[in-house]
């Protein structure tokens, strides 16, 4: 082989390694870029987040309907206190969902949520959620589960959005899962405890 074929050939595997390694890195990034790009859009009925209600509220009226569901998994009962309430656009609303657990294990549950028609995600932002952290509940623990939220006016201006009166916000709970100590993390602890004891003693 010739010293410029080498050259060549050190070039190839240099190009092809950082291609992966550039591949490996977009992986990685593909989720949190497409939440980004969710929260951003609306796309697949992603709702919004703000900090403070709006500052301006039309005449025209929407009503906003309450969805909840539980996964196979997750035994508590869950439900809206009311299923729909109409306000103003603009206006900040308050709804509540009831969550029960029934069992004897205590239970700590997170929320997906989205909002139909998809379109309108973009518009509609919680200012508070109980979606936002994770929930527990103890044995036959029963809670209210407060969620605060408006309408963007700008959906006023969108022409797709012209034709929506009713705006659904679904929930469904999830059980989280603790975190099981695999046997290699229990013998390292015994290890460590075992040279621990000898070092003091």
């Amino acid at each position: 082989m010739t010293t410029e074929t080498a050259k060549k050939s050190k070039r190839l595997a240099v190009v092809l390694v950082g291609l992966a390694a550039g591949m490996v890195g977009m992986a990685y990034a593909a989720v949190p870029l497409y939440d980004l790009f969710c929260r951003v859009t609306g796309y697949g009925g992603t709702t919004q987040q703000a900090s403070m209600a709006s500052d301006v509220i039309l005449d025209r009226e929407i009503t906003v309907g309450f969805d909840a569901n539980t996964s196979r998994k997750m035994p508590w009962e869950f439900k809206p206190v009311k299923k729909t309430i109409t306000l103003k656009i603009g206006q900040t609303g308050l709804a509540f969902y009831e969550a029960y657990n029934p069992t004897d294990q205590t239970i700590t549950g997170t929320a997906s949520f989205n909002v139909t028609p998809q379109k309108v995600g973009q518009y509609f932002t919680k200012i508070d959620c109980f979606c936002f952290t994770e929930q527990t509940l103890k044995p036959g623990q029963r809670v209210d589960m407060p969620v605060t939220f408006f309408v963007d006016p700008e959906i006023a201006s969108d022409p797709n959005t012209k034709e929506v009166e009713t705006i659904t916000l679904s929930y469904t709970f999830f059980p989280i899962e603790p975190e099981e100590e695999t046997e290699e993390e229990t013998v390292s602890s015994v290890d460590n405890a075992a040279k621990k004891a000898v070092e003091t003693n």
